[in-house]
């Protein structure tokens, strides 16, 4: 995969698996800073790769620029390019991990410091609560919509606290901080929170909460930043928001979590998707050990009866409402999680399963496919960069 994104791809964004060739079209996560090599980095590392680990740093250095007229999405950059980055730097500095490079002097942290400041206008809201998107020559444009989502805009604590702690300035912890803090401020007296909001006035958009898409990552991060900064306030926010979910949201059986309304807790529609196959493993990382072993055995369930885990599946129909499947690494996440807590073979069994498959359905002869249709095995065009930095990387630490 990534030999063949850097064959036939690089400095391109992303790997077209089926022309093999750069995908230059406009998707809002792309801005022409060779996403898919910063998102790698810290596979490469810890796939052992020392030599191709420090090249990848140096091209990054020679070769990315966010000077761009390019309108791109918020949570998509953090999470992925200066998460990216960071993570490198924080590699290529420290020698207990066996990947210093002596050459390096802080220029991942730079061009991560420069994409802070390119991305913390969009925090000036009324609410503190920030734009979706920002163009990263001209800022926040009058063209950008009013409108984010939950985990859009709650699910960048992490990397700007990170970048606070590098840099020694604040001011990125504290943005990122109080967008989250301002989200929870808005849940509903049964501790939900809505999927999209107005971010000038801080109003829900849509009354359906749930565990998936447009909110999935906001509860993990509550989670990962108190685990990382030691801060009790995130964990005291987790522990009322999980109870809420675990009230409100889990079925009866403890196998499936709902879609219901924020406010009474009633069920709203009877579908889930595939990004909640990340709780499972927020539940493991939070002491919930038997709720994921249950929770995780649905979307396994899923995975084996087709092969992938479908975008979107109706529990009502026992059907496919969405049959793509984008490379995700919701579900590997989570199994890997589960064997480190249980050291239960079933869960390599899971591993085995899941890699056989997208050998077998999405590689093609220059990297991997995203499926289109996983009832018809018909590919799409993209190798989405989260694919080698993340899917890739927990099917080898589960191996590990």
């Amino acid at each position: 995969g990534f030999g063949g994104y850097m064959k036939y791809a690089f400095p391109a964004d992303e790997l077209d698996p089926i022309k093999c060739v750069g995908n230059f079209q406009m998707y809002e996560v792309l801005g022409n800073y060779s996403l898919t090599l910063i998102d790698s980095l810290d596979a490469l590392a810890i796939f052992g790769d020392r030599l191709g680990f420090e090249n990848a740093v140096k091209l990054v250095i020679e070769n990315v620029s966010f000077d761009q007229d390019w309108t791109i999405q918020v949570f998509e950059v953090t999470i992925r390019v200066l998460g990216g980055l960071l993570s490198a730097h924080m590699l290529a500095t420290d020698s207990k991990y066996g990947f210093k490079i002596n050459w390096y002097h802080n220029q991942l942290l730079d061009l991560a410091t420069d994409l802070g400041d390119r991305l913390i206008p969009t925090f000036k809201t009324p609410t503190g609560i920030p734009y979706s998107r920002v163009n990263l020559k001209k800022g926040v444009l009058p063209t950008i919509t009013n409108e984010t989502c939950t985990a859009g805009a709650g699910t960048l604590v992490l990397e700007f606290g990170i970048l606070s702690r590098l840099t020694g300035d604040p001011k990125y912890e504290i943005a990122a901080r109080h967008a989250l803090e301002a989200l929870w401020e808005r849940r509903s007296k049964i501790n939900l929170v809505g999927n999209n909001l107005n971010v000038l006035n801080g109003s829900w958009q849509e009354n359906i909460t749930g565990i998936g898409a447009g909110i999935d990552s906001f509860f993990e991060y509550m989670l990962k930043a108190y685990i990382l900064f030691e801060d009790s306030n995130y964990l005291n926010m987790f522990e009322e928001a999980y109870a809420g979910i675990m009230k409100w949201i889990k079925d009866d059986t403890g196998f499936y979590y709902k879609n219901v309304n924020m406010y009474s807790g009633k069920l709203a529609v009877t579908w889930i998707d595939s990004l909640s196959a990340f709780f499972p493993g927020v539940q493991v990382l939070s002491g919930h050990l038997n709720d994921a072993i249950k929770h995780h055995y649905l979307y396994y369930t899923i995975w084996r009866k087709y092969g992938a885990l479908p975008e979107r599946f109706n529990m009502n129909l026992r059907d496919i409402d969405i049959g793509v499947y984008p490379l995700r690494p919701e579900l590997i996440e989570s199994t890997y999680a589960l064997y480190q807590a249980t050291k239960d073979p079933f869960y390599l069994h899971v591993g085995e399963t899941i890699l056989a498959d997208l050998n077998m359905t999405t590689r093609t002869r220059c990297g991997f496919a995203s499926l289109e249709n996983i009832q018809t095995a018909e590919l799409s065009g993209r190798m989405e960069s989260f694919f080698l930095s993340e899917t890739l990387k927990y099917l080898y630490l589960l191996f590990d």
